[in-house]
């Protein structure tokens, strides 16, 4: 019975990683970018993931201006934004590229208070670059990310 019971439990296990490993495996190995295609308030967001063995393994989400400054090293933004909304570009940038790398999924992220529209942007560039590594399409894909 005993004996039963540790086969029953190993084949579960097998299972799981047989799937754990198909889900993966649908990204191909590369660099992926995604980004808005228009600049919203003088900012235009992107999204770039590195997927290695089927997994992501890197993922930046940032914005940059027209002279391709980013968003996350300007201090004055990110001191007025702090004020007034209680976050900053550099913290909800990271915040949302780590739930993309620790889920590898765009589906169920939750907006960090003051970030929303970031968050709507992030989903929508997300599920594109997704997409574009399911592909193995190393171009880079404009989204329309207006709300």
């Amino acid at each position: 019975m005993k004996t039963k019971r540790i086969l029953s439990l190993v084949f579960l296990l097998l299972m799981f990683t047989v799937t754990a490993c198909g889900e993966k495996a649908d990204l191909q190995d590369g660099y992926y970018t995604a980004q808005a295609s228009e600049f919203s308030y003088g900012w235009k967001e992107y999204v770039t993931i590195m997927v290695k063995g089927g997994s992501i393994v890197s993922v930046e989400y940032n914005a940059e201006n027209a002279s391709g400054f980013i968003k996350s090293w300007d201090n004055a933004y990110m001191q007025t934004m702090l004020h007034s909304n209680g976050t900053y570009p550099n913290e909800y940038t990271r915040y949302y590229a780590g739930l993309l790398l620790e889920d590898q999924q765009a589906e169920g992220i939750d907006a960090l208070s003051g970030a929303t529209s970031s968050c709507s942007s992030f989903k929508m560039l997300a599920a594109a670059v997704l997409e574009q590594a399911r592909k193995g399409d190393s171009g880079i894909v404009s989204v329309n990310t207006s709300h």
